[in-house]
Formats: C-alpha cells, structure tokens, sequence
C-alpha cells in the first residue's frame, strides 16, 4: 500500500468488471469478466463498471470467508497462467480450510520441484480463494507471500483459518 488511508489503484481490464472489498486483510479488488474472477488484488479499482451478479456472488463469500461462515469457494475462477501453473492452482484449491502444506509435498504430488511450485504458487492471481497462503515452508515455517503485506496477511489468513498455533 502506498497510504494507509490511500490504497494502490488496481487496473482493470476494458473487457471485465471490479467491486472492491474491505476485508480484515486490507482492500481488495475483484475484477471478473462475463464468466468468472480473473484476478483479486489489494488495492481499489481504478474504475468500476457498475454492478454484476457474478462480482455480488464474490463479494458475498469474501464476507463470508471472513465472518467465518464459507470454508470453501464456489466462484467460476479463470485465472491467466501456463499449463503447469493451472495444474498448481488446481492443486491449490484442493487444500482443505484450515490445514497447511509444504512446499515440498506439494512438489512431490505434483510431479515437480518446490522451486518450480513456489514460481507458481508465488504467480497465484486469485489469492485468498486460490489458498496460496495455505502452502508453507518444510518446517512449517511461513515463507514466500507475495499478496497484501506479505507474510503478516499470509499469518493473518492462517490465524482466521486456525490453522496456525496462536
């Protein structure tokens, strides 16, 4: 974030939609196009082109992810990336709430490297509903966040999941 009371302008592409978010985690923004979420960031849309069903869906279980009362998505989601970083993010969406991967076993199901894993996990353009924060270093250690205020919202997110000793 640039100013506490300021938050970076997101883009938002001529063909898609935004609505923004406040979440205990900052501001976000939702673009979508006709069919799904593309891209959630932190920040404010730099424009809004009225409201959309789909942009409303995502809104209301981002409010309820945070109330507590969604542990699991259900937006369409068409996130930009090559074959293997869909293949991750897929990967991504099938760890439970509140449960905790490394990067390494990841890399083992997957076939992969954990460097080559944590490219892709680290290129996640849907974070928070793809649950990039829900991947961690071998030890269990809090490693690589590249959303928010970096590793402080990757711990916030896993706090609020539970996931994480208080």
């Amino acid at each position: 974030m640039s100013e506490p009371d300021k938050p970076q302008a997101v883009p938002v592409p001529p063909d898609a939609r935004a609505c923004a978010v406040a979440t205990p985690v900052g501001l976000l923004t939702v673009i979508a196009n006709h069919q799904a979420v593309i891209r959630i960031a932190w920040g404010r849309p730099a424009c809004m082109a009225g409201n959309a069903p789909l942009l409303e869906a995502a809104r209301a279980q981002i409010v309820a992810y945070f109330a507590h009362r969604l542990k699991r998505f259900t937006l369409p989601l068409a996130p930009q990336g090559s074959a293997f970083a869909q293949h991750v993010w897929e990967a991504l969406c099938r760890i439970p709430y509140g449960r905790t991967v490394s990067y390494g076993a990841l890399a083992a199901d997957l076939g992969s490297s954990p460097r080559a894993i944590g490219r892709a996990v680290g290129a996640n353009p849907i974070p928070i509903v793809i649950p990039c924060h829900r991947v961690v270093g071998a030890d269990g250690r809090l490693v690589g966040y590249s959303g928010g205020g970096g590793l402080a919202t990757k711990r916030a997110l896993l706090l609020h999941e539970d996931a994480l000793l208080r």
